[in-house]
């Protein structure tokens, strides 16, 4: 863990730069994450409210919309800081809008009052688990490893179950995403505040793209959290 206490002190280093990056850090990320998830949540519920999720997911409409998703992800993660701030603005932006062209399917096969609850009670796990991610003092370098590669056998299991179908196995699946997405939130939380704290040196333009990509991250981490407990908690139609 990077003793930032003695970071500041250190000669040369401006205290006041390194504040203002992350305050401005935390305003990107979270402002861009909640702009992804209300452009999300108009699609999907405009999408799944119109009907026109028959059209668009209908055939190879929905992988299109997966596959297209997945470049976008590793086109943000892998060269954005060769990006133009405005090409990476309108990337987040096409994978917020795509993301709510396939989850459209949420409002379709759950009732509404059952996606509001379940979206209020992400709201609030997700909220302090990122204040607690951001606030401790812990190393939780460790948590996110682990997570993170459970997050593989996550994913092998959910395929797996798309042939079983076993209704015991999709509730173990549920229930572990939850606890997955919960370490992996904290822990990106505090990777997000590592990182701005050392943007004091940065330019403006690095650190509006470090947050968008944070952004990104984050909003990653709140949507499968609220799938994973949609899935545990929902009431399907």
């Amino acid at each position: 863990m990077i003793d930032y206490e003695q970071q500041f002190k250190r000669p040369g280093y401006d205290v006041d730069a390194q504040r203002g990056a992350l305050a401005t850090t935390f305003k990107i990320v979270y402002g861009w994450m909640s702009i992804g998830l209300t452009l999300s949540a108009v699609i999907a519920w405009y999408t799944a409210a119109s009907g026109l999720w028959k059209t668009v997911l209908a055939g190879p409409g929905f992988y299109g919309c997966i596959i297209a998703e997945l470049v976008v992800v590793l086109v943000l993660s892998a060269a954005i800081m060769k990006l133009p701030v405005w090409v990476a603005c309108l990337l987040f932006l096409g994978y917020a809008a795509l993301n709510g062209l396939t989850l459209s399917v949420v409002f379709v096969a759950y009732e509404l009052a059952s996606v509001e609850r379940v979206f209020l009670i992400t709201a609030g796990m997700f909220g302090g688990l990122a204040v607690w991610g951001t606030v401790t003092k812990g190393d939780l370098s460790k948590i996110g490893s682990i997570c993170g590669m459970a997050l593989w056998g996550l994913i092998v299991a959910s395929l797996v179950n798309i042939f079983m179908k076993s209704s015991g196995l999709d509730w173990i699946i549920s229930f572990t995403g939850i606890l997955i997405f919960s370490g992996l939130t904290m822990w990106d939380a505090q990777k997000i505040k590592q990182m701005a704290e050392n943007e004091g040196t940065m330019d403006a333009t690095a650190i509006r793209k470090l947050g968008i990509l944070g952004a990104l991250t984050l909003y990653l981490d709140f949507v499968n959290l609220f799938l994973h407990i949609l899935r545990f908690l929902g009431k399907k139609k």
